[in-house]
């Protein structure tokens, strides 16, 4: 069954909004070529180092599937053990539905049923106690969020750019510029592309791996900011942090923050 935290709308938030009336998201979008590629350990990854600069960034699980909250498995407590942020799950993860399906049937079997405009509320706590947001996806982009809209919409609402998360092996050229070529049809700008290697096996095997990264970005025109090492055993905050800092560029992910807050 769904958990929903509710928020306020008091004037403050007006005076955060574009003059078309739409609300200001600051942050980037965390999405993944496919379900299983290791968006959860990217985005607190890349929140953590962050932090460990200084900057007051937060994480956002919109909406998870899979699991009920208290086992220690989802992705949102995933994400606070990587970030090491004092916040409550329900707080990162507004959403989240037991059956291991797409958001909007998880719901529907739930009987529940997601919005566009529930998610963006159940998210605007977070957006007023933190500078910007890394907001982990579900699944791809074009995964089934509500009853008319895909992960690709609600990026596009938030009006904030996209990093994609990638396999490292055979077949991630094809996931990723497919991937990029539905978020540029929905207008949102790509960051990035950060390999994660989530299956050390295929990793040290697939003869693909040393050549992927160039060919995404000569066919794709995208960035590949670094090949995220596979981290076995547990996975402290520290660990997190020195990984990003060995093997992944994130200034571009700082240059969206720092534009985004001088907006």
């Amino acid at each position: 069954m769904g958990t929903h935290t509710s928020s306020a709308h008091g004037g403050e938030e007006l005076c955060d909004r574009k003059a078309s009336g739409r609300k200001r998201w600051r942050g980037a979008f965390v999405t993944g070529t496919d379900t299983g590629v290791g968006k959860t350990v990217i985005t607190a990854a890349i929140a953590a180092a962050l932090r460990g600069e200084g900057r007051n960034v937060g994480v956002w699980k919109p909406v998870q599937s899979g699991a009920l909250l208290g086992r220690g498995i989802t992705d949102a407590e995933r994400l606070l053990r990587g970030t090491g942020l004092a916040e409550r799950p329900e707080q990162i993860a507004p959403f989240t539905f037991a059956p291991p399906l797409a958001p909007a049937l998880a719901a529907e079997q739930a009987g529940a049923a997601l919005t566009m405009a529930g998610l963006l509320a159940a998210g605007e706590p977070l957006s007023e106690r933190y500078d910007a947001l890394l907001i982990e996806g579900a699944g791809g982009a074009a995964v089934p969020l509500t009853s008319d809209a895909l992960v690709a919409d609600l990026i596009a609402e938030l009006g904030v750019p996209a990093l994609i998360v990638a396999r490292c092996g055979l077949g991630t050229i094809n996931h990723t510029l497919l991937t990029a070529a539905l978020l540029r049809q929905r207008g949102i700008p790509v960051a990035g592309v950060v390999m994660n290697e989530a299956d050390p096996a295929t990793s040290r095997n697939d003869p693909s791996t040393a050549a992927n990264a160039e060919l995404i970005e000569r066919y794709g025109g995208l960035r590949v900011l670094g090949r995220f090492p596979w981290l076995s055993g547990e996975v402290t905050r520290e660990r997190l942090v020195r990984a990003v800092e060995q093997h992944i560029d994130i200034s571009p992910v700082r240059q969206m923050l720092d534009n985004a807050r001088s907006q």
